[in-house]
């Protein structure tokens, strides 16, 4: 297994890079930048942490956030919770409604059927009656 040194993983961060952009026709160098590991390390870590603080920032301070499942604010949870109950009501009215004209519509037309009241009545007689 490689043994590393920290001081020579340290002195290999800090090395120095030279990269040239050259025109390809010309051979004239265009730009020349002097850069290490290190310096490069910081860099594409610095662009990482702009990148996701400009993403969190767009969802947090935007209406992105509400997009977002299972964020939503309390009102909007309230408004929910009481339309589905006004719903939920209306649903069983007009289920109800529905069987009340279902009811008339059998009793006009015949189609209901009959029961006879087959109990008799008991129906006291009058003390006051001259029969």
């Amino acid at each position: 297994m490689m043994n590393l040194d920290t001081g020579t993983t340290l002195k290999q961060l800090r090395n120095r890079y030279r990269l040239v952009i050259m025109n390809d026709d010309t051979y004239e160098e265009v730009v020349t930048f002097r850069l290490s590991r290190m310096s490069v390390y910081i860099a594409l870590s610095t662009i990482f942490v702009l990148l996701v603080g400009l993403t969190v920032a767009l969802v947090v301070f935007t209406p992105l956030k509400y997009y977002i499942p299972g964020y939503g604010s309390v009102k909007v949870d309230r408004e929910y919770k009481q339309l589905k109950y006004i719903t939920d009501s209306l649903e069983k009215q007009v289920t109800y409604q529905a069987q009340y004209v279902e009811g008339i519509r059998k009793a006009l037309s015949g189609d209901m059927p009959v029961k006879l009241d087959t109990t008799q009545l008991k129906v006291p007689k009058d003390e006051f009656s001259n029969d």
